[in-house]
Parts: C-alpha cells; structure tokens; sequence
C-alpha cells in the first residue's frame, strides 16, 4: 500500500482570500431554501397511518409483538457496535423491523392482520408475494381477470356467476397459487355443493352471491388492482450509523447473514464451478480471470460499507451487494445538513468511484469494505470564506448527537 502523498507546505506569504463566488453564494441560498421546505417535504397520512396501527393491533393481539424491533443489545443506548448483528428489513405494512429470518413469518401475519382492514387487498397482497413463480402468478391472474370481466360484462348470464373448483382450467391455472380462494371469497364468491346435469353427481362449485351483482363497479376494481399489484417487499434496513473518529474503521466482525447463499444462488454456482472445470483445459486471458473473480464476489448477498470523512466520523449502512454505487452516493447526501455538497468517494487504494451505474460486487466492494470521501476543495474554500461563524459539521446535527463509538 502507498503511503498517503504529504501535503505541500504552504508558502511563507500566502495569497488573500478571494471573496466567495456567484455560484457558491447561489448555491448556498438554494440549500438554505431546501432546508427550509424539508419538514413540509411529506406530511403523514392519517389513513396509511390508521392502517399501520390497526395492523400492529392485529399482529399484537396474536403474541407477534415479542418479535419485533431489533436486539437488545442494538437497542442500548450508546452501545459499541464494531459491525452489525444481522441484516434487518422494514415491513412495508407496520413499519416494523425485523431481523432476515424472521421476514417472511412477520409478512404473513401482518398481511393476515390486514385482511380485516380490506380482505380484498390482503388477498392480492397474498397472490403476488408468496407465489415465487412469476410466470405462473401472470398466467393465473389473468385467468381470474378473465372470469371477473365475464360477471361485469354480463350480470345477468346466470352461467358466469360460477366456477367449478373441478374445471381443468382452475386446477391448472388458479388453484395451485396460494391466496386465490380467499380472493374470490373476499369479492363475493362462496363455496357450494352444485348438481351435475343428467349425471345425477355433485361437483364443488363457487357461485357469486347475489349482493355482488349491485356492487359490480367493486368487483371491476378489485380486477384491476389484482392485475396492477407488485410483490409486497420488505425495504432493507440501512442501520444507519455514525462513529466517533477510530483506528479500528477497517476492521469488520460481520454475521452470518452476509455469507449464506440462497438455495437460487448454491445452484447456480454449482453450474458455475461445472463450467470453470470443463474450461480448465483453455488458455485464460486476463479479461476471463477478472470476470471469473467478479463470479466470486456476487456470491454474497450484502455488504457492510463504512464512509470516513475528513474529519474522521464514520458513516455505516448495510447495502444489497447488486445495488449500484449511486445508491451509496445518496446514502451519503441523505447524511449531510446540505446535500447539495459536491463530494467523491474513493474505494480501498484510493481508487475514485466515478462510475455510479457499477455494483458493489463489481467493484469488489464486497461483503465489506471501508470507503473515503473528499469534498471539492474549491467550493468548500469558498463556503468557508462566507461563513461568519465557525466551520460546522457537514452531518446532520441529529446524527452527530447518536454518535457511537467503534
């Protein structure tokens, strides 16, 4: 590693300061006008908000609560955390965090809660998070489209009221994914014993109830948004650190989270190790080496990033390692009182981030890795030639007052 180049000493009769320019004045008054938008930026909305508390109510109700929030020991205030303790989500429903394993489990019951808010939506909610086969959830959707649109289009067809659970086309198509049944249900539908015409057998069938007839335009509605939903998605938790100045920056203790493989992930680099054994026998160049090492590093799911800034404060979150650099570059912003700082990132070497469309793992930024940030030294020149008060801290003052100590 290259000892970092000394600065140049300064000359024995330096020249004055020029006043700050037009554009950092201009820019100085824009992010003094930001701030002052930034509370009125997103106002609650009561009825998301309703929501979130009804579903907690639910899930409390059921003895979940015990498996919400993080560790205790995350939860101490002012505790020394050299890393993290497991990679944690966000559900979108209650705003709880929950550690990884736990994720699917707290999905689940917070989207069985929510059934008693809207069951149609729950049901939805059910059809497009737990069935993993895309294609199949597609497939299936439209189909029930296709019944739906038959009821509006002609309520008084007595044929299309009902489904039978037997047909070929329901097995197939509808049946086999998790949360159908209770998406008819929770639009009208009810399960019935219905005879077979001159065979003298019963089949099971679903006929819709006669008060979905009048409310046609729901049933229209909940079609649409069965077919315009996306999969429920827990938001990865940052975890969001700030830590006193330390030699110790460089050094990660990470968990088990970042290192385990997904059963997709254990396959596919089975069939990668199969390929590099029947290309053993062929002359490499670099180009394939690199590529064989940026295989290798996509093996991680996370990453654990730690940014030093000048003055020594250490910013952590935790990152997806397929999530580009950009990301991180937002990350950083979010940190500042004024986001509008222009700043680099410059990775393990020294090496500048430049290109914020690469990935962590393409820049063997994985499963951790400790970053610098350098400011533009002009501008920073220039901000310090307008303040008349004392250089401040470019972090956010609510970060500064839960600094923690690595």
């Amino acid at each position: 590693a290259r000892a970092p180049r000394e600065k140049p000493k300064a000359e024995a009769a330096p020249k004055p300061r020029q006043a700050p320019t037009d554009e950092a004045q201009m820019a100085a008054a824009a992010a003094l006008a930001r701030l002052e938008l930034k509370p009125k930026a997103k106002a609650p909305v009561s009825s998301q908000e309703s929501i979130k508390n009804q579903v907690r109510k639910e899930l409390m109700a059921e003895a979940a609560a015990s498996e919400k929030g993080l560790p205790e020991e995350e939860q101490e205030e002012g505790a020394a955390a050299p890393s993290v303790s497991g990679v944690y989500f966000i559900c979108p429903l209650t705003g709880d965090v929950v550690r990884k394993d736990k994720k699917e489990k707290h999905l689940r019951e917070a989207i069985q809660a929510y059934s008693s808010v809207d069951p149609v939506a729950a049901s939805i909610m059910e059809i497009h998070t737990f069935n993993k086969d895309r294609e199949k959830v597609r497939v299936g959707v439209e189909t029930m489209a296709k019944y739906l649109d038959n009821i509006y289009l002609h309520p008084e067809e007595e044929k299309y009221r009902k489904i039978k659970l037997q047909n070929k086309v329901f097995q197939e198509r509808i049946s086999c994914l998790e949360g159908t049944h209770r998406f008819f249900q929770a639009v009208g539908f009810e399960t019935k014993t219905l005879p077979v015409p001159g065979q003298g057998k019963e089949a099971q069938g679903v006929p819709v109830e006669e008060d979905m007839l009048v409310r046609l335009e729901e049933l229209r509605d909940a079609k649409e948004q069965l077919l315009s939903s996306e999969p429920l998605r827990a938001r990865l938790d940052r975890q969001l650190r700030l830590f006193q100045p330390s030699a110790q920056a460089a050094r990660f203790e990470l968990p088990d989270d970042f290192y385990n493989l997904s059963a997709d992930e254990i396959r596919r680099e089975q069939r990668l190790r199969t390929e590099a054994v029947e290309k053993a026998s062929m002359l490499r160049t670099r180009a394939m080496r690199e590529k064989e090492e940026q295989r290798e590093m996509r093996k991680y799911n996370y990453t654990l990033l730690r940014v030093r800034f000048p003055d020594g404060y250490i910013l952590q979150g935790t990152f997806y390692a397929r999530e580009s650099v950009s990301v991180l570059y937002n990350f950083v912003r979010e940190a500042l009182r004024d986001d509008w700082l222009p700043f680099e990132l410059l990775g393990p070497g020294g090496l500048k981030l430049t290109d914020e469309n690469l990935a962590f793992n393409e820049c063997g930024l994985v499963p951790s890795a400790l970053l610098s940030l350098s400011w533009d030294a002009a501008v920073m020149a220039d901000i310090e030639a307008a303040a008349e008060q004392q250089p401040r801290s470019p972090l956010r003052p609510e970060l500064l007052a839960r600094v923690q100590t690595l």
